[in-house]
């Protein structure tokens, strides 16, 4: 931090950086940009149900299979309940877990992922995606990288792309 705060290195994701990025607060997001910038958010958050909320946590469960289940102090696709894939037994031992401290879990919409095609045993396959733009911070203000990280689910049929969970990685180039 002495030789950050002195000039001589540069950090490319700059210290509290992660705080944007912290499940917990996935919820306050436009709450957060109303209150600090005075507008409206540009694009849509993903809906982001605190389970700490009686009223979300009923209305979670009484829709578990077209909601993803997360712990909010877990990374890498761990913690996750899928709940269009649960079992009853699972979401037993889940339910449990999530009323004896539902404030360490968020829920959200199973997000329909788009599908590419990947080379896969010999065969064009489609895998779900999700696109992770970069935007740097500079003199010049905030830039958009052209590109980003393409995260592959690799498994069939998963909509998990994180690399711990089995997940990949494809090129991601735009043209225009």
């Amino acid at each position: 931090m002495s030789a950050y705060r002195k000039g001589n290195v540069a950090i490319v994701n700059a210290v509290g950086n992660g705080v944007a990025d912290d499940k917990a607060v996935y919820a306050y997001v436009p709450a957060m940009i109303k209150y600090y910038l005075n507008e409206e958010p540009i694009l849509s958050n993903v809906p982001t149900y605190q389970l700490n909320n009686a009223e979300a946590r009923e209305y979670v469960f009484g829709n578990i299979g077209n909601m993803v289940v997360k712990r909010t102090n877990q990374s890498g696709g761990y913690g996750m309940v899928m709940g269009n894939r649960v079992t009853d037994e699972e979401w037993s031992k889940a339910r449990v877990e999530i009323e004896k401290d539902a404030r360490s879990f968020i829920a959200q919409p199973i997000i329909k992922l788009s599908t590419v095609p990947c080379f896969i045993d010999g065969v064009f396959q489609p895998r779900h995606v999700d696109l992770r733009p970069y935007a740097l911070c500079g003199p010049q203000g905030v830039q958009i990288v052209p590109g980003g990280l393409t995260r592959v689910a690799l498994r069939k049929g998963s909509l998990v792309v994180n690399s711990s969970q089995g997940g990949g990685s494809k090129d991601t180039w735009v043209v225009d």
